[in-house]
């Protein structure tokens, strides 16, 4: 595999293009067992009727674990957002009606989302009566087992040029209550200074599912204060400012 054409960059990983593969190489913070697990979960999403690119291998290239899959051909709905900026609400809607066929999907193996929430509330650098309130909320909400991204944003989402919405990044995929998932996203969106936008996202997914908005709010502290144990500080007191937000 070569690793001259680098074509993404996140958090601790780079993503590179070789021919028809694709190669995320993790850096040092990455163990054995994150990474294995992270395909593992894409693994398990590929044969659910999903676009999902095809994992091929697990390996250590360089000194480094990585996972190689296939490469997708297209842009995503982030670059044709900036490309075509007056098709926002038809992009938008795009975006909501693969998040919605994700939704609609099961596969029972994988982690609970609210395991994985009250672990990280546990550890959040918050105080105790807050954590308590939260993880009382977090009991309270109903248990669903519906296919969860945990990071889906208009980044994961590449449209080839037949028009297939391919989603990308599993790395965070759980069983859950859906409306957990969508409040990630709006957080997403105001994580990266497009609240405008993340409330029309919101507008789009209540109208279309038939959620009530009340709902996916009632979500928001619980997934902000899972969420600001990692990241930047900036993030995590954008995230935590939301935790305090208790009713709407």
């Amino acid at each position: 595999m070569k690793l001259d054409n680098l074509i993404a960059i996140r958090k601790n990983k780079k993503i590179y293009r070789d021919g028809n593969f694709a190669i995320k190489v993790f850096d040092e913070t990455f163990s054995k067992i994150d990474v294995l697990n992270e395909a593992l979960n894409q693994s398990r999403v590929e044969n659910i009727g999903l676009n999902v690119p095809k994992i091929y291998e697990v390996t250590m290239i360089e000194g480094k674990w990585s996972i190689v899959s296939e490469y997708i051909e297209g842009k995503t709905l982030a670059q044709l957002i900036e490309e075509n900026p007056d098709k926002l609400d038809e992009y938008l809607e795009i975006l909501v009606k693969v998040q919605m066929d994700i939704h609609a999907k099961r596969v029972p193996l994988l982690s609970k989302l609210k395991d994985k929430m009250r672990e990280k509330i546990a550890v959040a650098n918050i105080d105790e009566i807050t954590k308590y309130d939260l993880e009382t909320r977090l009991e309270s909400m109903p248990r669903h087992n519906k296919l969860c991204h945990g990071d889906f944003d208009l980044t994961n989402v590449i449209i080839k040029e037949n028009g297939d919405a391919y989603v990308l990044d599993w790395a965070h995929v759980t069983q859950g209550n859906a409306s957990a998932d969508i409040a990630r996203t709006y957080l997403v969106f105001c994580l990266k200074g497009q609240k405008k936008m993340g409330k029309k996202y919101l507008d789009i997914f209540c109208k279309l599912s038939g959620t009530k908005k009340k709902y996916v709010q009632s979500w928001m502290p619980i997934v902000a204060a899972s969420q600001s144990v990692k990241g930047n500080p900036e993030e995590r007191d954008f995230l935590l400012s939301w935790v305090n937000v208790v009713d709407y």
